[in-house]
């Protein structure tokens, strides 16, 4: 779906799913200890991962394993991180006030979308399933394998929207990856801190850092001015 002409002046939002929309922190912790549980690890906490949670997966997991899982044991993690991850989805909600402050933006004449690392066909009726469906004109998850990084998928769901402008763009996430993603295709960037990353590593990223959506989408204004 495009942007009418009109509005190409006006700021776009890409929002992330996990961490940011999505309050779901307990049951990405709890799929991530089972995945551990498949090479030995020891279980950590929410506020151990947010400390040591890293893009890609991989080197997240070499921080706690001391070197890089084997292919035989990333298949096989991955494999649990999902299954465990699916089974305790249903019990996350949106993250407070999140559905107020999407409509909103969407009643003042903005626009705004998804962008992902959740697998597309699993994102998709999640989301639509919150009611909020209508609030995007574009909802992308990933369509490759795990692991990977979010800039390639970033720059090509930009250049999917009609009428969007990077350099009018914000993307509002909850990982360093999201900064990055954003500078790759030519975006700004605002991290929220309730997801997946403490304050002092989504600091490093260089980018606005808030504790609400509600900052993210003030500051989301000022950068675009």
């Amino acid at each position: 779906m495009g942007i009418a002409p009109g509005e190409q002046h006006r700021t776009h939002l890409v929002w992330d799913w996990n961490g940011t929309l999505l309050d779901d922190n307990t049951a990405v912790v709890g799929a991530t200890n089972a995945a551990f549980g498949e090479v030995g690890l020891a279980p950590i906490t929410v506020e151990q991962y947010r400390e040591m949670y890293c893009i890609p997966i991989p080197r997240f997991y070499e921080r706690l394993m001391g070197r890089l899982p084997t292919d035989a044991e990333w298949e096989r993690m991955d494999g649990v991180f999902h299954r465990h991850y699916t089974e305790q989805r249903d019990a996350c909600g949106l993250t407070a006030g999140a559905a107020e402050l999407l409509a909103r933006w969407q009643l003042t004449g903005h626009s705004q979308s998804i962008m992902s690392m959740y697998r597309h066909e699993e994102l998709v009726p999640v989301v639509r399933g919150f009611g909020i469906e209508r609030h995007f004109v574009r909802v992308d998850g990933r369509t490759g394998p795990s692991g990977g990084s979010k800039s390639e998928y970033m720059r090509r769901h930009l250049a999917a929207m009609d009428g969007i402008s990077p350099q009018r763009t914000v993307v509002i996430g909850d990982a360093v990856d999201d900064a990055v993603a954003a500078a790759h295709a030519g975006a700004k960037a605002v991290l929220y801190t309730g997801g997946s990353h403490s304050r002092a590593s989504l600091e490093k990223a260089g980018v606005p850092v808030v504790d609400t959506l509600t900052e993210a989408i003030a500051l989301a204004e000022q950068l675009t001015r």
